[in-house]
Order: C-alpha cells, then sequence, then structure tokens
C-alpha cells in the first residue's frame, strides 16, 4: 500500500468518525460506499467486515467521549444491546429466505419518509405524564454542562425497537444506529443528546460481537485487510473525540437535521441497490 493511499484512507476515518459519533452512528453508511469503490476486485463480505471493525473503534472512542460528559444512558443502553443480539441472529438467518434486492429498496423508501419526518419533526424534551409501572421508566441525567435530561418511555418498546434494529442491520449490513437514533427520539422521547450518546453505547456491544464473528470466521485476513483496519481505526479514533465534542455545541435540532441526511443517503442507496440487483 503506497503512502497516498494510507494517508487518504487515515482522513476518511477522520471523517467518518467526526460524522458517525455526531449523529450517533457508526459511519459504516459512508464507510462501505467509499470502500467498495476503491477497492471493486474486494467480496462484499471483506468491505462489510473491515466496516464493522473500523465501526468499533469509532463506537468506542465516541462512548469515552460522551461518558466523560455523563450523556449516555447506561442502563436503557445496555438493556438494549441485548436485545439487538437476537434480532441480528434472527436477520442472518432470514438473508436466505427474503428476497434481498426487494426488501432494500422497499427499506430503502421507508428511510427516506423517516427522513423528511425527522427533519421536520424534531422534539427536545418530553416530560413523563405516565403513572410508574413495571414498564415505564423514567430517566434524569444530569449531563457534564449542568444540563438535566428528564424523559419517560415504555421499556417494552425500546427492547422490541431493538431487536428490530438488530434484525434490520444484519439483513441489510448497515449500521444500527442510524435507525435507533431516531426511534429513540421520536417513539421512546428521548432528548437528542442523550439518543446520539447512548446510540453509540449500544454500537459499541453489537459492532464488537459481529466484528468476532467476522474475525472467527476468517473474513478479516491478518494481511491487507488488517492494514486498512487499522488505518481508518487511526482517523476514526480521533475523528469521534471532535464529533462528540461539536455535537456538545450544537444544537439537537441541528444534530436530527444531519442525521436526516445520512438516512436519505443510506435510503437512496438502498434503494439502488435493490433496483439495479
Amino acid at each position: 500500500m503506497d503512502i497516498p493511499q494510507a494517508g487518504f484512507l487515515v482522513v476518511l476515518g477522520i471523517v467518518v468518525g467526526t460524522y458517525g459519533t455526531l449523529i450517533g452512528a457508526g459511519g459504516g453508511f459512508l464507510l462501505v460506499p467509499v470502500l467498495l469503490f476503491m477497492y471493486p476486485h474486494e467480496k462484499p463480505a471483506t468491505v462489510t467486515t473491515i466496516s464493522l471493525a473500523v465501526v468499533f473503534f469509532n463506537a468506542l472512542s465516541g462512548s469515552f467521549a460522551y461518558g466523560r460528559m455523563r450523556r449516555i444512558d447506561y442502563k436503557s443502553g445496555a438493556l438494549f444491546a441485548i436485545a439487538t443480539v437476537p434480532g441480528a441472529v434472527l436477520g442472518a438467518l432470514a438473508i436466505s429466505l427474503v428476497s434481498r434486492d426487494l426488501f432494500s429498496a422497499v427499506f430503502g423508501a421507508l428511510l427516506v419518509g423517516i427522513s423528511v419526518i425527522s427533519f421536520m419533526q424534531v422534539r427536545e424534551k418530553a416530560s413523563p405524564d405516565r403513572p410508574a409501572s413495571a414498564f415505564w421508566n423514567v430517566r434524569t441525567i444530569i449531563d457534564q454542562f449542568g444540563q438535566r435530561h428528564t424523559y419517560a418511555f415504555d421499556l417494552r418498546i425500546g427492547l422490541a425497537l431493538s431487536f428490530v434494529v438488530g434484525f434490520l442491520s444484519s439483513l441489510l449490513g448497515i449500521g444500527g444506529g442510524i435507525i435507533h437514533v431516531p426511534a429513540l427520539v421520536h417513539l421512546l422521547h428521548f432528548p437528542v443528546h442523550i439518543a446520539t450518546a447512548t446510540s453509540q453505547f449500544v454500537l459499541v456491544v453489537t459492532s464488537f460481537t459481529g466484528s468476532a464473528v467476522h474475525v472467527a470466521s476468517g473474513e478479516l485476513t491478518p494481511g491487507t485487510g488488517l492494514v486498512r483496519v487499522l488505518l481508518l481505526a487511526a482517523g476514526v479514533l480521533p475523528g469521534a473525540q471532535i464529533g462528540a465534542r461539536l455535537a456538545a455545541h450544537m444544537r439537537g435540532t441541528w444534530i436530527i437535521r444531519l442525521l436526516a441526511l445520512a438516512l436519505t443517503l443510506v435510503g437512496l442507496r438502498l434503494i439502488a441497490l435493490g433496483l439495479v440487483g
């Protein structure tokens, strides 16, 4: 690998880490298309494996940054992460049972629709207005900046959403954060900054699990593939810190709008894959 290409991978990692962490996603939606363009002769499975490993480093670095800001809902995030695992397993099994192209096109159109809703309707705060029950959770988080975030949600809905996120991520090969964040904001009424931070925490667990499976199956070779991961990781580690710092000084409405842009990009790509495939 020549020096210009190595340098480009590091810079690409910085961009992916910054944008991905800012919106609470792993950045795979940006990384995979670029890698497929750069390495057209590589198997898609290899590119997906590299992307997933890089997402892990991005999520890990972003979680440390958001953790210092005290914006992660660890309790909810841990439960959501556990719920994604069986969904991811079923998604992998379902690949051979459904029409991947048709599903990609339909789901891509759905993502574009979600992006429009996210852009037009941002709910910054939600007041807990239902009585406490076994499944009704009220959370209060005071972050590093002294801002109090109080919100409430039905845990059953959160676990079901996480299961679906795991399923779709595995079936379509896209990062779960890009689906999880709008679900947390619009359906569970998480404040935007808590949603993006908690999504990064969930991604640490899910991306590590997926990466471990791919490594065990031999899809990430110790040669060129590992070198590309390390170069990209050298970029996403500081990039995630930059993204978290930018998020700390950005209004939730703008974070959601940047997320809506990412949803549109992913949705259009899935539609194209479905129609061409």
